[in-house]
């Protein structure tokens, strides 16, 4: 799945997150993609490939 993302791009997860969250803001690009819990404030790196399988959903920073 090819997927652009932008800083401050929202992505949803299929999992939850233990808070019980799926919805993480994009913070940092490149191999790696930070991302911040929108519940808990949680920043986590993940692998572009290992998020690529994980993501649901893009909701772009502007809203469309």
């Amino acid at each position: 799945m090819a997927f652009e993302l932008k800083t401050g791009d929202t992505v949803r997860l299929k999992k939850a997150h233990p808070c019980g969250e799926y919805l993480w803001t994009v913070t940092r690009l490149g191999a790696d993609i930070g991302l911040v819990c929108q519940k808990c404030g949680r920043y986590v790196m993940m692998p572009r490939s290992q998020l690529a399988g994980r993501i649901r959903q893009v909701i772009p920073a502007d809203g469309g």
